[in-house]
């Protein structure tokens, strides 16, 4: 019998039915599974994918074989089942076989208002649903089948359909073309389905849940969604037909007590339930949510489905179940998808919350925050000081910013890309951002902004940035607490044991250390030093240094800012006891130290004592047209050597001073934007010869190791040469990618939009690292760097550090470790090991 039915087109789901994901879609399969577990699921016949095509193009299965299966007189539903239920899918259709035969007999079984209720909403369903009637032609006046089946034929000018095969074969047809509609198409598509991803349907006995005795339907899940905590909830309506939704109405201790409580009426049946619950959590490796019906006393279980959940509930679910053994701990951390723990490492949007959307912009850092709009680091300074929370708004933000960005509890710029200045220091930071918000207008003079929509904020006004959309919202906004619990930290530890590459992070201060020591990060894979001369009483030193017309005047200026930098790194080296700090020295130029305003001018005038003529010759004379490709990095270095032989002096001091109450340090010294081996060879005789001068003076032995920052193509393309020189290359992938492209990072964000549109590129190279371009670079750079001196290091520490994809790419270079922002630490951990994972099973 059962191979006739399967050639019949649908197959009757048992414990040995040929049922498959692939073929039948997910409800399809849960169902057998239910069935296995010998729970109470009413008869079902499931239809297979190529079966439902074949009804879109108007080959019916026999529907009077199909009907068979049930028995006589069996009212049924249909409904979808595709292959992953996030793809969505036709309504359920319910009662099809009603008819005025069935009404009269329904009516002597179990009652006339039964009877209409069934009848009444079949016809109005199947009326607007699968005829595609008006749906104002079935209104609050139909009130009785008899007024249904009225308006059905003045629509139709007929009668309603009486049999039960006829009934069916429209509602077939029409989930079928249904699915295979282009808004249904594009839909699904928007979620992540396939082109030509198929369509179950699963045709299942009703249980009514109305009628005499005890009868309803109703929901129940044994975790709650937003935190993962076990937990009953559901709902149970008496004399109910449909889906009765997900309103929580339970404790830990059971449903609530109430009209609708099922613990009261029926505890045989509740007590039942939540031994199902825990035979599908035990059998089907996972929390299910258990959709059933109650007839007379008589427990149906209609269908069974994943929980839905936040990811902070998922982190948790996945833990408790590798815990209780029911999954593996490899299954838990792959359970996890990466970029998920953003949500779980910021403050987020309560998504329950009102929202007032102002303005749209990228969002460059995750996390969400409220705050009083101000415009300048003065004013964020200020409002922090009176305890207050600000977001400081600009066109965009420049290292003279980065004192403000400390103060604020968000950022948003009107300008820039995911890898501009206030994207790459807010996710440093953990500080929401939106940059890019180009539709917002900002009026400095007038201290204001305006929305698209003509609404203008002034200072002081509460604004919300969420950095997690890019959405800028009016007022505070109702906030979620970040979720680092025992489950998140248990979960990436797990993650660490499976990963084979190293994870740093890139850290400026102390604070960042600390923030990267607290997520495992293996190290300081980047400190930028230059951010370091931004506070108030460094930034004027650094000015006079600029000034300075002779090597031994910048040389003095240099040596006030010496015991500065040398507690910079005495306190690095102290949070990453143990661990290896690599810095990076002096990058920017020197420009961007000095005023561009003429307030500024004139204040740095008086406080160099100079002619504000003067002063602005000599800002005009520094300045760049393109600073990208200026003196700034090693061209610095080596045209104002006393500068890094300050910063060197500063490191190998710190060194000694650390290593007195701890495990020696052996700090790693890294040297920017080089392209020759000649500039390597100048600057390491410089730090060889400071080295020497500080073990002679301090008369205590160290060791350093010498690198370079691989941000330029002929770096790249010269490899083996400088390899020769040092002892590790880090790829720094923002700036080698802007020099790839020939595009600034801070104003591609005006096209880029368009251009990932329209397939020029796959997407932002700036965001996902262009794999086919700047990474046959880094390939190249790796493999000439590695012929050349095979225990060299290899890593990357530009922003692409902490994405999955540019860990991929670095795991089959043979990288030993990326870098990345502090926040983005967890992600890239986790990153790592599922990419272990994967080609660990994809290998067996």
């Amino acid at each position: 019998m059962q191979k006739v039915v399967e050639n019949m087109g649908f197959t009757r789901i048992r414990r040995v039915a040929p049922i498959d994901v692939s073929t039948h879609g997910g409800r399809a399969k849960c169902l057998q599974r239910l069935i296995r577990l010998d729970l109470p699921v009413p008869p079902t016949v499931a239809l297979s994918f190529e079966t439902v095509r074949g009804i879109a193009a108007g080959h019916v299965p026999d529907l009077d074989a199909l009907i068979g299966t049930f028995g006589p007189d069996a009212l049924l539903t249909v409904r979808p089942s595709s292959e992953d239920a996030d793809w969505g899918g036709p309504q359920a259709m319910l009662n099809i076989g009603m008819n005025d035969e069935r009404h009269a007999a329904l009516s002597e079984s179990h009652g006339a208002k039964v009877a209409d209720a069934v009848y009444l909403r079949f016809i109005t369903s199947f009326s607007i649903n699968v005829v595609r009637l008006d749906p104002e032609s079935f209104g609050p006046e139909v009130k009785t089948p008899a007024d249904a089946l009225r308006a059905y034929y003045d629509e139709m000018d007929e009668d309603f359909p009486q049999n039960a095969a006829d009934q069916l074969r429209e509602i077939l047809r029409s989930m079928a073309r249904a699915w295979e509609g282009t808004s249904a198409r594009l839909l699904r598509q928007a979620r992540g389905a396939p082109a030509d991803a198929g369509l179950g349907l699963v045709v299942q006995r009703m249980a009514l849940g109305m009628g005499p005795g005890e009868s309803g339907q109703g929901v129940i899940r044994f975790i709650d969604m937003d935190s993962g905590e076990r937990a009953i909830r559901g709902r149970y309506i008496r004399q109910s037909q449909g889906h009765p939704g997900f309103v929580p109405v339970g404790q830990d201790n059971g449903l609530a007590r109430g009209e609708n409580c099922l613990k009261d009426a029926l505890p045989e049946i509740f007590d039942a339930l939540k031994e199902m619950g825990e035979i599908c959590r035990l059998k089907l490796r996972e929390e299910m949510q258990i959709e059933f019906t109650i007839e007379d006393g008589t427990l149906s279980i209609l269908d069974a489905i994943r929980v839905q959940r936040s990811n902070r509930s998922a982190m948790r679910v996945a833990v408790a179940l590798a815990e209780d053994g029911i999954i593996s701990r490899e299954e838990a951390v792959l359970r996890i998808e990466p970029r998920a723990l953003s949500e779980l490492l910021h403050p987020q949007l309560d998504p329950k919350g009102a929202r007032d959307h102002l303005v749209r912009g990228i969002a460059a850092s995750p996390g969400a925050a409220s705050g009083r709009i101000v415009f300048s680091t003065a004013e964020a300074l200020a409002t922090a000081a009176r305890g207050e929370a600000c977001v400081l708004v600009t066109r965009e933000t420049g290292p003279e910013d980065i004192r403000g960005m400390h103060a604020a509890g968000a950022v948003l710029t009107q300008r820039g890309g995911m890898t501009s200045h206030a994207a790459v220091i807010a996710r440093g930071l953990g500080l929401p951002a939106i940059v890019g918000a180009t539709e917002m207008q900002i009026n400095e003079k007038a201290r204001k902004i305006k929305t698209p929509d003509g609404r203008e904020f002034g200072e002081g006004e509460v604004i919300t940035v969420d950095g997690s959309s890019g959405w800028v919202l009016a007022g505070a906004a109702k906030m979620l607490a970040p979720g680092q619990d025992d489950a998140f930290q248990r979960l990436l530890g797990w993650a660490d044991t499976f990963r084979d590459i190293g994870v740093r992070a890139n850290a400026d201060s102390r604070a960042e250390a600390v923030v990267a020591r607290n997520f495992a990060a293996e190290g300081i894979g980047l400190c930028r030093t230059e951010h370091m001369f931004f506070e108030e009483d460094r930034l004027v030193v650094m000015r006079e240094m600029i000034f300075s017309d002779d090597p031994d005047d910048r040389a003095a200026a240099l040596e006030r800012l010496l015991p500065m930098q040398r507690a910079d790194f005495i306190e690095l080296f102290q949070v990453m006891q143990g661990q290896p700090v690599c810095i990076r020295l002096f990058d920017p130029p020197l420009h961007e130290f000095l005023p561009t305003d003429r307030d500024g001018i004139r204040a740095l005038a008086e406080a160099l004592d100079l002619p504000v003529s003067v002063v602005s010759r000599r800002v005009q004379d520094l300045h760049e047209v393109n600073p990208m490709l200026g003196m700034r990095g090693v061209r610095l270095g080596i045209t104002y050597p006393e500068i890094y032989d300050m910063q060197a002096r500063a490191i190998f001091e710190a060194t000694i001073a650390a290593s007195e109450d701890g495990d020696p340090v052996v700090p790693e010294v890294m040297i920017p934007l080089v392209s020759t081996k000649r500039e390597v060879e100048l600057v390491r005789a410089r730090l060889d010869a400071v080295a020497a001068a500080v073990q002679a003076e301090s008369g205590v032995s160290f060791e350093y190791r010498l690198g370079v920052m691989v941000e330029t193509p002929r770096a790249a393309l010269r490899a083996g040469d400088i390899a020769q020189q040092v002892s590790f290359l880090s790829f720094g992938t923002n700036d080698l990618t802007q020099m790839t492209y020939g595009l600034s990072r801070d104003d591609a964000s005006r096209f880029m939009n368009e251009y990932v549109n329209k397939e020029v590129f796959a997407e932002d190279p700036f965001h996902i690292l262009d794999a086919e371009g700047v990474g046959e670079l880094l390939s190249l750079g790796a493999e000439r760097g590695r012929q050349a001196r095979p225990d060299i290091t290899l890593s990357i520490c530009g922003e692409h550090g902490g994405n999955p994809e540019s860990i991929e790419y670095c795991r089959r270079a043979g990288f030993n470790y990326v870098s990345c922002s502090p926040f983005r630490v967890p992600v890239a951990r986790l990153a790592a090991a599922h990419l272990a994972l994967k080609q660990t099973v994809s290998k067996s």
